[in-house]
């Protein structure tokens, strides 16, 4: 009975639906190929960092980013950080990408504006790796511009510099896919 009864809510949420689509218009052929020419971009990829974020020197390590549009994008960026002592960083954060080459664009110049946390360790407990919860917990905000070199209209390479806060200055490369 309660089977029944949940077929027949979804069917009659889903019927008006159906019944509007019905109704569209038909696309005129010049506008056919304006939409067909914008397509949604995914994107993902991985990448070496440096950043000077302890006063004796810099701090390097890796990403993981992905992200989603063109000319416009925005997604999730990790990154790790090691001074090569004790100082370890974990970063997470939202981006948000423009690219300034035109609205649907996705290589060339681009202006990210990053923010989100910064998970700071100077002790080495968890494996001698990483320490959860962290001692030290930072919101982190700033911005990176750089370059992407598109390959194949698939694979691409990204060398940029950020600048911010809690870290001073940083430079990037990297290597990913998109679709």
């Amino acid at each position: 009975m309660l089977r029944k009864s949940l077929l027949i809510s979804v069917l009659l949420i889903l019927f008006p639906i159906f019944a509007i689509y019905a109704q569209d218009e038909t696309l005129k052929e010049e506008e056919a190929p304006k939409l067909l020419d914008v397509k949604p971009d995914f994107w993902f990829g991985i990448g070496g960092e440096t950043a000077f974020y302890n006063a004796s020197g810099l701090a390097f390590g890796g990403s993981f980013a992905l992200g989603y549009g063109s000319g416009t994008s925005i997604g999730l960026k990790a990154s790790f950080f090691s001074d090569g002592t004790e100082l370890k960083i974990f970063e997470i954060d939202l981006l948000l990408r423009f690219y300034t080459s035109g609205r649907n664009a996705y290589e060339g110049h681009f202006i990210e504006f990053i923010g989100g946390a910064s998970l700071i360790n100077n002790t080495e407990d968890f494996l001698g790796f990483f320490e959860f919860p962290s001692r030290i917990g930072v919101l982190n905000a700033g911005f990176n511009t750089g370059w992407r070199f598109l390959f194949n209209n698939l694979f691409f390479a990204e060398p940029s510099v950020r600048f911010g806060y809690p870290y001073f200055v940083g430079l990037s490369v990297s290597a990913g896919v998109r679709f």
